[in-house]
């Protein structure tokens, strides 16, 4: 498994739960799991990303400015779940800021997988694409234990 593989199976895992998410209604425990589901892999592939995928890009001149991006992209989803975190999940204000989340998320998996992904198969060479899978795969799993 290379890097990229690793990464869209996290991108696929986030899709669904976020897609299931913005279906609950109300304060309800299915609501609450969803949203410790959604916050937990977030935060897991966050991390494991900026340190085993992006840090290696910005080695390279072409990567710094995309690699910046994601991270940015990175604080602005961090900062839409602590408006959920703050949120009553009864309150209609709570759906809007996990369809907004959604709607973020979407917006960043697809600008990494189209634009940032292609970029970063040029800088990376293909044993590089194989071995950072590896560390990526032990901080991501080890992050969702926490």
């Amino acid at each position: 498994m290379n890097i990229f593989e690793a990464l869209r199976e996290s991108h696929v895992r986030q899709r669904e739960i976020l897609d299931q998410l913005v279906k609950t209604s109300g304060d309800t425990p299915e609501r609450d799991a969803l949203f410790k589901q959604v916050k937990a892999e977030l935060a897991a592939h966050e991390r494991a990303e900026e340190r085993h995928f992006y840090i290696p890009i910005m080695t390279d001149d072409n990567g710094i400015e995309p690699s910046r991006h994601g991270i940015a992209e990175h604080h602005e989803i961090d900062e839409i779940l602590e408006k959920l975190d703050e949120t009553e999940p009864s309150s209609p204000a709570w759906l809007a800021y996990a369809r907004n989340l959604q709607e973020k998320v979407l917006h960043h998996l697809e600008e990494e997988e189209h634009k940032f992904f292609q970029m970063a198969g040029k800088i990376l060479s293909d044993q590089q694409k194989e071995a950072l899978s590896k560390p990526y795969l032990k901080d991501y799993q080890e992050a969702l234990r926490q």
